[in-house]
């Protein structure tokens, strides 16, 4: 009953700071744009809290990793990611936009702790043997995050206006530290799974290229991460293009993100299925078959047929929530004990970095043509599944 206990409060935890993340990047373009009144501005700070993204995850895994209660470093952490969303809200309009772009950017050093960090804390809540649900239902709270953030950002926004949705993602961040300060250490969940955690190494700069090589040289570390990365490049591309795909397929550009909607519904749908049955295929097959999937999504998006187009996001879903749970289960599964956080937290950071390429290139590239941008983007997926297999 304990156990199930805090596998609930973890579940609860994170999907309370996930979806407070997912809502913070819609709040603060719609912030942006409603006190600055400029688009420039709003994009300026989205971007600057994401890019720094994939300077801080390393660091902070290393740090979570040399921590003797990573539980409380997290929710620090977490506490001052909250915190920099209000201050950038705060900022707006009061101090200079490259302060707040500053302040954005500082925020988005901490921002792979709602991702990477809290999830590399799961072996220290379950049991070896119930970890293949767990990280299925894990998975579960990245997609109800991404379908309840952005809806619940639009609708605070419309109904008391833009800074009251800043404030409500930061609010649900909080919500999250109780869970997160209380998280148990290594010892107090199993005393014997230490056993071969090996010691600190004397410098955080060790520790940092200790992480690399882990990811680097390990093989179904190296090729999973390679074929997540290039494939979220896929995905910002996809993303990117939905508000056209939504305007040629339906005539409203506001219908693309009803799309995401049907992606993130099926995501958590073909997740729960993983989560009943989650040694039915081996994490390494779903990798790489997932990007087939989304090659397949990408394809039908391209075709601009309203029919076509649904089924694309649907079945993008289909490939896009295993995918995340299978990544996740051999991250657990072959990262080393003493580096696991940084190996969660480096893999997230490369992440964002892959889909942030991947949406910059996709802008340009669908106002000249849509379908050549989303058949590029398919081609991306085909890529990832070919990087895959040459490692």
């Amino acid at each position: 009953m304990k156990r199930r206990y805090a596998m609930g409060s973890f579940l609860a935890g994170a999907a309370a700071a996930r979806a407070g993340d997912e809502m913070s990047g819609p709040a603060l373009l719609l912030a942006g744009y409603a006190v600055g009144g400029s688009a420039t501005e709003a994009s300026a700070l989205l971007a600057g809290i994401t890019v720094s993204a994939a300077v801080g995850g390393p660091l902070l895994g290393a740090l979570l990793d040399r921590s003797p209660r990573p539980g409380r470093l997290l929710a620090r952490a977490l506490a001052l990611y909250g915190t920099g969303l209000v201050l950038i809200l705060l900022s707006l309009g009061r101090l200079p936009l490259q302060l707040t772009v500053l302040i954005a950017v500082f925020t988005g050093l901490l921002g792979p702790a709602l991702s990477g960090g809290w999830t590399a804390q799961l072996p220290r809540v379950v049991p070896r043997e119930r970890m293949p649900r767990a990280n299925a239902l894990d998975a579960m709270t990245f997609s109800l995050a991404s379908l309840v953030g952005p809806a619940l950002a639009g609708a605070l926004a419309h109904l008391l206006g833009a800074p009251a949705a800043v404030v409500a993602s930061a609010v649900l961040i909080a919500l999250a530290l109780p869970t997160a300060w209380t998280l148990p250490t290594g010892l107090d969940r199993d005393r014997d799974c230490d056993r071969d955690k090996a010691p600190p190494t004397a410098s955080l700069t060790a520790d940092l290229a200790a992480g690399i090589r882990a990811i680097t040289r390990t093989r179904p570390l190296a090729r999973a991460t390679l074929a997540s990365v290039v494939s979220c490049t896929g995905l910002g591309m996809l993303i990117t293009c939905t508000p056209l795909l939504g305007e040629r397929a339906f005539g409203s550009a506001a219908e693309g993100t009803l799309l995401l909607t049907c992606t993130a519904v099926s995501a958590l749908a073909a997740n729960a299925v993983l989560a009943r049955r989650p040694r039915t295929v081996a994490p390494d097959t779903i990798i790489w078959s997932s990007t087939l999937l989304l090659a397949v999504a990408l394809v039908l998006s391209a075709t601009g047929h309203p029919v076509l187009v649904v089924a694309a996001a649907l079945t993008a879903g289909v490939g896009e929530g295993p995918q995340l749970a299978a990544l996740l289960a051999i991250r657990h599964r072959e990262s080393p004990e003493h580096l696991r956080s940084q190996v969660f937290t480096t893999g997230a950071s490369l992440k964002i970095t892959g889909f942030a390429l991947g949406a910059a290139v996709a802008g340009p590239l669908a106002t000249h043509s849509l379908p050549t941008a989303l058949l590029t983007a398919a081609g991306v997926q085909l890529v990832a599944a070919l990087s895959f297999h040459a490692l």
